[in-house]
Parts: C-alpha cells; sequence; structure tokens
C-alpha cells in the first residue's frame, strides 16, 4: 500500500476508497491530448481496469498537446502506446488497448462492462452517441471537449441529466483542433480536471460532479462553472447510427458531392446537396440517413427539413472518433 499512501492518507479516500478504485472498470474513448493527463493520473491512483479505445495513430502534429507520446511513437498506434505508458506507471492494474473507432453499433458493448465513462474523444459526434447510450444503460459520464483557448467538461448520465439536456442543438461550429487550433495546457488543465471528476465518481465524493459543467477559458484563466440537476431531457432528437445499422429500407442520403467524399459513407446512398433535399423527400414511413464527415451538416440539414417532414431522421458521421 506504499504506492497509494499519499492517497490513502486522506479522509476521503482511505483503504474502502482505494478498494473501490482497485475494483472499477474504466472505458476511455479517444487517447490523445484530454486522455494524457487522464490515463496516468487512473492509473497512478490504482483504477484497476483501464480500456482504451481510440482507432488512430500518433502523428507529429499531436505531440505539443498528446504528452503521452514521443518522436519515436508517431506512426503507431494510440491505444496501444498509451495502454502501454499506463502499465509502465502501474503494474498491478489491468489496462486494455483496444484499436477502434466508436460508432452508434459498438457503443452498447462497449459501454455495458464499465463503471464509468470518460469521454476524450473531443468530437461531438462521439460525445452525443456516448451520452445517448450511457443514458439508456444508466452509466455515468465524463465528457470533455477543448478548442481554442477554452474548454469544458462535464459529468453527465448515471443518476444525473444527459449532454443532450444541456446541449439540444447542433454545435455552432464544426471548427476542430486542426482547422481552429488548441493550445496545448488548456487540454491539460481540462484533461486533468476529467481525471479528478472521474476520481470523485468512483469514490462517492460530495457534491457529486454528475451534474456540474466546468469550463475554463485560458485567456482570462478563469474557471466557472453550474450545475444543472435539474435539466430536463429534450422530447425529440436526432440520434446518430452506424453505417451498418442502415438498410434498404432507408432513405440513405449523402450530402457531400463527389469531390469531399469520393466514396460515400454507404454504398446504397443517394447524393443529393443539403439545399436541394426538399424535393427528393420520401413517404413519411420511410426512415432518411443523413451522412456527412461529422454529422453537423446532417444534424442542420435535418433541423431544416423537420419542420416540413414529420417522419425519422438518423444521423451518419463518416468519423465519430
Amino acid at each position: 500500500m506504499s504506492r497509494y499512501s499519499r492517497q490513502m492518507i486522506l479522509p476521503e479516500v482511505g483503504a474502502g476508497g482505494q478498494d473501490r478504485l482497485a475494483a472499477a472498470r474504466v472505458l476511455i474513448v479517444g487517447a490523445g491530448g484530454l486522455a494524457a493527463p487522464v490515463l496516468p493520473l487512473l492509473a497512478g491512483a490504482g483504477v484497476g481496469h483501464l480500456t482504451i479505445v481510440d482507432g488512430d495513430t500518433v502523428d507529429v502534429s499531436n505531440l505539443h498537446r498528446q504528452t503521452l507520446f514521443t518522436e519515436e511513437d508517431c506512426g503507431q498506434l494510440k491505444a496501444h502506446v498509451a495502454a502501454d505508458r499506463c502499465r509502465r506507471i502501474n503494474g498491478d492494474i489491468r489496462v486494455e488497448a483496444r484499436y477502434q473507432a466508436l460508432t452508434p453499433a459498438n457503443a452498447p458493448d462497449l459501454v455495458t462492462g464499465a463503471d464509468l465513462v470518460l469521454d476524450c474523444a473531443d468530437s461531438y459526434a462521439a460525445s452525443y452517441v456516448l451520452s445517448d447510450t450511457c443514458l439508456v444503460l444508466g452509466k455515468p459520464l465524463v465528457s470533455a471537449s477543448v478548442l481554442g483557448l477554452s474548454g469544458y467538461v462535464g459529468g453527465f448520465c448515471g443518476p444525473a441529466p444527459s449532454l443532450r439536456a444541456v446541449f439540444p442543438d447542433a454545435p455552432d461550429s464544426g471548427a476542430s483542433c486542426a482547422s481552429a487550433g488548441v493550445l496545448g495546457p488548456v487540454v491539460g488543465i481540462i484533461g486533468a480536471t476529467q481525471a479528478q471528476m472521474a476520481l470523485a465518481v468512483l469514490l462517492g465524493l460530495t457534491p457529486s460532479p454528475l451534474g456540474q459543467l466546468v469550463r475554463f477559458d485560458g485567456r482570462t484563466l478563469r474557471t466557472t462553472g453550474f450545475r444543472f440537476d435539474a435539466a430536463t431531457e429534450p422530447e425529440t432528437a436526432f440520434r446518430f447510427a452506424a453505417p451498418t445499422q442502415l438498410s434498404e429500407r432507408d432513405l440513405i442520403v449523402e450530402l457531400r458531392d463527389e469531390a469531399e467524399a469520393p466514396e460515400a459513407v454507404h454504398p446504397g446512398a443517394r447524393r443529393i446537396a443539403p439545399e436541394q433535399l426538399a424535393n427528393h423527400l420520401p413517404d413519411p414511413t420511410t426512415r432518411l440517413a443523413l451522412c456527412c464527415a461529422t454529422g453537423l451538416r446532417a444534424w442542420r440539414t435535418a433541423e431544416r427539413i423537420q419542420t416540413e417532414w414529420p417522419g425519422e431522421i438518423v444521423l451518419v458521421a463518416a468519423a465519430t472518433s
């Protein structure tokens, strides 16, 4: 127990808390910038079982913020490298690496076996997929996002409202770290806060971080936050679907042209521009699947046509995580 003596001396942890951490199973989706502080901190704290899910490889452009990796790791699988780093920190825990992207199809199986889910993917499609899944399965979710010089982290689902209860509408921007930039220390601060929220959930600290959202502004170095325990779930929502969950009974629409996407998300998709979709709407008994790169274009298109077409709409993102 000398490994954990500095945290076990805390009345909030003790021997009982350390036992709870050792028995915990945590799913971490995304092994990039947010996971860089999350994973070592959870491994060092003695969280007994970590499952790391990521479908990407290390690139030199990651290194300024994804501090788990070195130049020698470029080209390697992020999930495998991150898992190896965690094992080197703590050989007494079990770390499982899964080289795969999160999708609406595999999310239920991944989430079912976890006591807690951490959304480190920094993809709003992945965030909503995880939130929808955790809400149904009753699993707590700690989700974070960073862009530019600011970010947020919040505790959702389980006994708390879901991500959709706080953010029911489509994001204002489709910007990403690649297109808008991001500063490494901001990612580190949000990731470390995410790790603290995770430990607080596992230890059962009060007040619970579930139902709380924290924002950090790297310009002013100010942290703000609020609780959303009473937030209500939206009556309707556009759910994400995987290409494998679509069938010939659906009208599958690829919103990107061939120049942008030479291969459509689904082989049965019809290419229809968003502004022309109103002229091609099917009978309302047919499900409409709108496909694009991130899901944002599909979501905004769905919002526009919902007022004139009452059928079911699902969103398909080419890259979920």
